[in-house]
This record gives structure tokens, sequence and C-alpha cells, in this order.
């Protein structure tokens, strides 16, 4: 079991100063009046959401005092932990992206392949998108007789999860026979509903909550994210210990004060007063590029909506993107400081990398290249960070940076936390509910109806005829 302590503080930073008019311009920027007047509403919402929560509402702010569940997780983990060559995640969307951040943040990059007795656990695959060409290729590269299945929804209703679960069933099946195969299955989903409870009651599978009331993309600091980071030898008590320090730094209704409420407002002002429309967040590490995967879906599908708190059609929502410091300065940042002025960027800076890589010398003969005698790989990424941080405030593009003095597991948890009160924050100022996703229901009732799902025939006779092949827009090859 890991250690770590209650008692950590927050640790995090932010640095706004080239989101404000000051530096990049108005018109640009936001301004002082502009956050001014931003106050009063932030400390309204702040109040709401306080009486909600105190009301049973809002239940994924009590997910980092859950400490009972740490301990039955990293029970289990360590019972598994070292049972078990490989480790299968099958999930999608919210019950995927939040396991591979934390994974990918806190582990090796190549754990995979390390040896067993360094590895820090059993090799990590994730099954989320139902390609055939992956899937086919998990189940032959691992062994199923020494495999571990997570499969994880909430309802079970989820095609994309459920398809590919039942293609490692069976396979697992033919491999160790049922009676094992139920033995090498762990579900995480709804205590006491749902298709998948339904079949883990029926086959004895060992379950894990996905908890009552919580979104399925708020849930990385429930079971669903903490139960595969486990198993992969992540400190998940030191992920909570770290959002709940982000929590209590997050109490007060002061938007300069409060790192949660002031993103929020700095991004939906930026979006709704300063036409930046595209949120981009650029962490400078390897390591948090699954973070800005997770926090796309986060902000995408909350704040993205058709309709306001009062039923008006509002198309709101601001399009986020993920790049990586220092690749996409040399893929992206041509377009975000030369490109339409459109964009918030959030850089993530980090003072203390994990390891160190000196050049300790340079050829001789090439003069050029001395200014690199002697440097370090981890100082040159920071440099790196702040010539672009420099290069779009010359260019009047508004941008923040995130500071943290590494990647730690309790950085993470700060980082996760910070991100999910920012956005229902959002919403709140957006005037949209954050939670929920009604339009993904349409491609879900539509693949439901295409796949022969019992009550969608209706459904499925208009799509037939809709994509129909006879049409004068239809290119067909030869």
């Amino acid at each position: 079991m890991n250690d770590h302590r209650d008692a950590e503080a927050s640790r995090l930073t932010i640095d706004y100063r080239n989101a404000m008019a000051a530096a990049v311009g108005p018109g640009h920027g936001v301004t002082d009046a502009m956050l001014d007047e931003m106050a009063p509403v932030v400390a309204e919402q702040h109040a709401r959401l306080g009486a909600e929560h105190a009301a049973g509402g809002q239940r994924w702010m009590d997910l980092p005092s859950d400490t009972a569940l740490v301990t039955e997780i990293e029970t289990f983990a360590a019972e598994v932990r070292d049972r078990y060559e490989n480790f299968i995640l099958v999930g999608i969307g919210g019950s995927s992206l939040g396991a591979i951040a934390t994974v990918q943040a806190l582990t090796n990059p190549f754990r995979n392949v390390l040896p067993s007795e360094t590895r820090g656990g059993p090799r990590f695959f994730v099954l989320d998108n139902p390609d055939p060409e992956k899937v086919a290729a998990t189940l032959e590269t691992v062994d199923l007789s020494n495999t571990l299945v997570n499969v994880v929804t909430k309802s079970g209703q989820t095609a994309e999860t459920m398809a590919n679960f039942l293609a490692v069933r069976q396979a697992l099946e033919a491999a160790v026979g049922p009676e094992r195969a139920r033995q090498q299955i762990v579900a995480t989903t709804d205590p006491a509903e749902g298709l998948l409870r339904a079949l883990a009651d029926q086959e004895g599978y060992r379950t894990f909550p996905v908890p009552p009331g919580v979104d399925g993309r708020m849930t990385v600091l429930s079971a669903v994210g903490m139960l595969p980071a486990a198993i992969c030898g992540c400190d998940i008590g030191g992920l909570l210990a770290g959002a709940r320090a982000m929590r209590a730094r997050a109490t007060t209704a002061d938007v300069r004060q409060n790192p949660a409420y002031l993103l929020a407002a700095l991004c939906i002002l930026a979006d709704t007063r300063l036409d930046k429309s595209i949120l981009v967040t650029v962490p400078y590490a390897d390591a948090l590029f699954g973070l800005s995967d997770w926090f796309r879906q986060l902000w995408a599908e909350s704040l993205g909506k058709r309709l306001s708190l009062d039923n008006e059609v509002v198309y709101a929502g601001q399009t986020p993107i993920k790049a990586l410091g220092a690749i996409d300065q040399h893929s992206q940042i041509q377009l975000y400081t030369e490109g339409p002025n459109d964009k918030l960027i959030s850089l993530i800076a980090v003072e203390n990398y994990r390891a160190e890589v000196a050049i300790e010398d340079v050829p001789d003969g090439i003069p050029e290249l001395d200014y690199l005698r002697g440097a370090e790989l981890g100082r040159l990424l920071q440099r790196e960070q702040l010539a672009t941080a420099w290069a779009l405030t010359e260019a009047q593009r508004p941008n923040f940076t995130i500071g943290v003095p590494t990647v730690d597991a309790a950085i993470l948890g700060e980082l996760f936390y910070l991100y999910e009160l920012q956005t229902v924050m959002g919403g709140a100022l957006l005037n949209v509910n954050p939670f929920g996703q009604p339009g993904v229901e349409a491609g879900k009732n539509a693949t439901y109806a295409l796949m022969g799902r019992d009550g969608y025939e209706t459904l499925r006779e208009e799509l037939l005829a809709a994509t129909g092949t006879e049409s004068q827009y239809r290119l067909s090859s030869g």
C-alpha cells in the first residue's frame, strides 16, 4: 500500500497574465472589468453549488473522501497484481480516459515492455474503440490464461463496450473455460441495476461500483479510474489526497482566488466575449498528454449543449483541442500564432522532471551546436514552454500557464479536481447543464437500430432509406 499524506497542501500555480488585455491587447484578452463583472455571478453560482451539494447533489465532490474504497481497491490490486501478466480494460470515454491518463502520468511510458519484476503490475491494454483489427491483435498478443479483464460501463447499454467485452469474454471462455473465465473478469458498474449489473450477478463476477449520481466523465476518482490505476501500481491514495487538497483550496467564492473558478471565468469570457471559441491544452510533459485527452472529453461533452437551462437554443460550448509541447510547436503553433485569433491556449509547465538527461559534450568543429554543451533536456523543455508563451503573447494570442512542481499522484489528483470544478462552474456561467450528453443519444439510438436491436425497427427503416446506396452524392469505386 502506498504512503501518502492527507495534510498535503495544494502545490499547483496559475499564471494568467498573458490572458489579460494588458498583455495581448483589448479585444483579445480579458479585462479586470470583465472579471469584476463576473465576480458576483461566480459567487452566486458557488453558493448554489454548495447548497446542491449539501442537499445530496453534486456527488462527484465527495469522491476524494472515499478512503474506504481506496483500501478496498488497494487490497484487491495487491492480490491480482502479481497473479496476472496482462490486464485488459474494456471501456470507452469516461470509462477509460481517466485510467489511461493516470497510468500514463504515473508509470514508466514503456511499462508494457519492462520485465515483470520491475513493471509494477501486469501489462496494460485498453479496448475502447470496437476496431476489429485492434481487438484481434490484443487477443493474439496476450496469454488469455494469464489475463485479468475489467469491463467498465454504468448501465451496460454502451454498444462499443459491450461488444468488445462479449468478444473478449468469448475468447477467454474458449481459452480457459467458462468457470475460470468468470474468475478473471471484474465488472465496474452500477451497484444496483443495469444490464452489466444483471450479467455480473448472474455470472458471479467480482464487482466495483460506478458511483450513483455521478456522470461517467466525472468518475476518474472512483473505482472507474482508480481500479485500473492501482492494478498498474499507481498511488491512488495520493491521487485522492491531491484532489482533497484542491477541494480545500477551492472553497472560496472569490473568482481571483479560487483556481477552478478563475479558469472557468477566463475560458467562458474568452469564448463569449472575445470570440475565442477554441481552448487548446498543451502540457509540456509526455506524461500529461493523456490528461489533456481526458479533459478534452470533459470540456466538450459537458458544455457543448444546444439548449440552455431556460430551454432556449444557445449552441453553447468551446471546442477543446489537445496538443503536446514541444512536439506541436512543430505542427500547430504556426497556426496558433499566425492563423485565426480564435483560441485561448493553456500551457502546463513542469518545474522538476522526474529524470535528468544531460548533454555532456558536443562534436568538435560544429560551433553552431555549442549552445547545447552542458544542456539538460528538462531545462530545454522548460525554455521551450517559456518561449512559446512569449511568442503567443507577442502575437496577441491569449494564453495562461498552469505550473506544477513535478508529476506525481497528488498533483494529478489536483488537476483532475481542478478541471472538474472548472467545468461545472463553466456550465453555470454558460447557463447550461454540464451533466448528461443528450447530443450523444441520437447516434447511440441509430447504432442500436442499424445493429437490429429490438424496439428500434421504425428507426432502422428510416436509416436504411436515408443511407441507401442509390444516390447522386455517392461516389463508388471503379
